[in-house]
């Protein structure tokens, strides 16, 4: 019936029900097309900087370009990308898994999502306004105070607005776990994909507000004329490269846990088992969380610590690799002896166990303080970061997809197309990466603009480029995939896996309620132990009874879209006085709809028992 309704309703009002909506089902998907467009982007940025290194002394773009393509790489892919992509995969099955019937904080996932939309739109607006930021996705200093333009400013607003809304999704996430969970869900019964969201959500509660102090510092230096990175008026360069890797290596651990979870979640379905040494798998990833803020200074072995702290940072680096290969081995040994399907999902999962090691195993090395001095700033180390994200993060994402797709839209993604976006995907990525390792060792520095002829760089620069081909059509099946499923693909049923966890005992999609009633846990697997009793389906822990759910609000996108347009007044204040005039508007709408917020009460909307009822007819 809902879906009648749907086909019937018009383009107006399915985007202002988008617009306005606080179901964390409908923000996933808002988050993985903002995500998936972003992905896009730093994907066409990509490509031109494969161009620009297809041969020796190339001019396919100019440095200046190139140094704002590189570094709008980067920051797009992490920050506007991945980022997103994974709240959208936790927004669309944490909740589900633990049972609960929506976030704990509907608005404020909401206003998470428009936050993180307009910053990513305030950053790209930098292309048409005079150059996007050029100081790499690290932006270090002096670089960044002393690059000309506007650029870096927009990353530092598009980047302080993006990044708070990722802290308020990730507090949001945080409560959510710890209150919200069905009868039965203690925290040792939670699908390990709901647990690295819980690990990941306090890793975003701790990291990002050291990136938004670094962020802070640099706005005053650059827009009020302050002098914290200025050597010469007394301040401290290497103070940016601290705070911004305080954040910037539990980041790395933000984008890779969700990944670790869902793999989990997916080895244990497909090979239908329970996930081997389930305590061993969250406390390592605990240690992981934990390790991942005593490692930070492993980027800055070459700024001169001295041997003390180098060598602390050295070992802390090589002890984060114990509870990640009791990972790799407990997804092994979860596989072994298994009853295992070979489709879309498990291929990424199964691609990703050899790669990702291969990045553990070069982290290992890049560990090393002397071997380091020879990696640093080489393709070497952009080698071993893209296996490690891309190896990880990216394949994880996609995994997600494909698993999760039928409980998300309702449709099964087309298997044929999937297995062959894998294998294109799959085989350019190792082409296009596993080359640069040696491209590195053989010493061509990472963020060059061209290599000169007779280094020995041109065979390796080549078949990596063609590997990045390779990559792009692989993407582009897999989206030819979604919009060939969202036309002819066939419905899905509720449960197409066989799963084992809670999002597989509701319909597909869910209803907006999740749960008519809350479901009683009775184990680990939840849903798999009602169905080793012969049920099939979840026993409530409630009788049938009212429903109380949140109502819409246009109020967070209109919040987002005052601290956009009070971002240019920040921007342009330093040159224009009329610059005031958008600043002042747009935090007016901000604080406006604070005070709406504030002081109109909004209570709500109950389901009866009785349109329950009806809808079980």
């Amino acid at each position: 019936m809902s879906i009648a309704a749907t086909q019937k309703r018009g383009f107006g009002a399915v985007l202002w029900d988008y617009l306005t909506t606080v179901d964390h089902k409908k923000i996933a998907h808002l988050y993985l097309f903002g995500g998936g467009f972003f992905f896009i982007l730093g994907g066409l940025e990509a490509m031109i900087i494969r161009i620009q290194l297809i041969k020796p002394e190339n001019d396919f773009v100019s440095a200046g370009l190139y140094n704002e393509i590189l570094t709008m790489h980067g920051t797009t892919m992490i920050f506007l990308a991945a980022m997103p992509l994974l709240l959208g995969l936790m927004n669309a099955a944490m909740p589900l898994q633990i049972g609960a019937r929506d976030v704990a904080f509907p608005f404020l996932n909401s206003l998470g999502f428009w936050l993180f939309l307009f910053g990513g739109l305030i950053l790209n607006c930098s292309w048409l306004l005079g150059g996007a930021p050029d100081a790499g996705w690290t932006s270090y200093a002096p670089l960044s105070t002393t690059s000309p333009g506007h650029g870096v400013d927009f990353y530092v607003l598009g980047l302080q607005i993006s990044g708070a809304g990722t802290l308020i999704g990730g507090i949001n996430f945080l409560v959510t776990i710890i209150n919200m969970r069905a009868p039965g869900m203690t925290y040792m019964r939670m699908p390990l994909f709901s647990w690295t969201t819980f690990i990941t959500s306090i890793l975003i509660l701790f990291a990002f507000p050291a990136l938004t102090i670094g962020l802070f510092l640099l706005m005053f230096d650059r827009m009020f004329g302050s002098a914290f990175f200025n050597v010469a008026l007394g301040g401290n360069t290497i103070i940016w490269e601290h705070l911004f890797w305080i954040f910037g290596h539990p980041e790395v651990y933000i984008l890779i846990l969700p990944a670790f979870g869902l793999f989990s979640d997916i080895f244990s379905t497909f090979a239908k088992k329970r996930l081997f040494g389930y305590t061993a798998m969250v406390f390592a990833t605990i240690l992981i969380a934990f390790l991942g803020f005593m490692v930070w200074a492993h980027h800055m072995f070459t700024v001169g610590l001295g041997p003390v702290a180098n060598s602390i940072f050295a070992i802390a680096t090589m002890a984060i690799a114990v509870p990640t290969g009791i990972k790799i081995f407990n997804w092994l040994a979860t596989l072994w002896g298994g009853s295992i399907t070979i489709n879309s999902a498990m291929l990424w999962a199964l691609g990703f166990i050899p790669t990702f090691t291969v990045g553990g195993m070069t982290g290992v090395m890049v560990a090393s303080v002397v071997a380091d001095y020879q990696y640093h700033d080489t393709y070497f180390v952009v080698a071993h970061f893209h296996y490690v994200i891309v190896g990880g993060t990216v394949f994880g994402i996609l995994a997600g997809l494909h698993y999760w797709w039928p409980k998300m839209f309702g449709r099964i993604l087309n298997e044929k197309l999937g297995k062959i976006a894998f294998w294109t995907f799959f085989t350019g990525f190792h082409l296009t990466f596993f080359i640069q390792h040696f491209l590195g060792l053989m010493g061509m520095p990472r963020r060059y603009w061209v290599f000169l002829e007779g280094q020995g760089l041109d065979t390796g620069n080549l078949i990596s480029t063609i590997g990045a081909f390779l990559m792009a059509i692989g993407v582009i099946i897999f989206f030819y995939n979604v919009v060939y499923t969202a036309v002819k693909g066939e419905k899905a049923p509720d449960d197409p896996w066989d799963g084992r966890t809670l999002e597989w005992a509701t319909s597909s999609p869910p209803a907006h309620y999740n749960f008519k009633q809350t479901p009683l846990v009775r184990g680990l697997d939840p849903l798999w132990v009602e169905k080793t009793e012969g049920k099939g389906k979840m026993t409530p822990a409630e009788p049938l009874g009212d429903i109380h759910m949140p109502n819409g609000s246009i109020l967070p996108f209109m919040m987002s879209f005052g601290l956009f347009i009070a971002g240019f007044g920040f921007i342009y204040q330093v040159n224009y006085t009329w610059a005031y005039i958008p600043l002042f508007v747009g935090m007016g709408i901000l604080l406006g709809c604070m005070l709406i917020r504030s002081l109109k009460d909004d209570h709500g909307h109950h389901i009866t028992k009785e349109e329950l009822e009806r809808e079980a007819d």
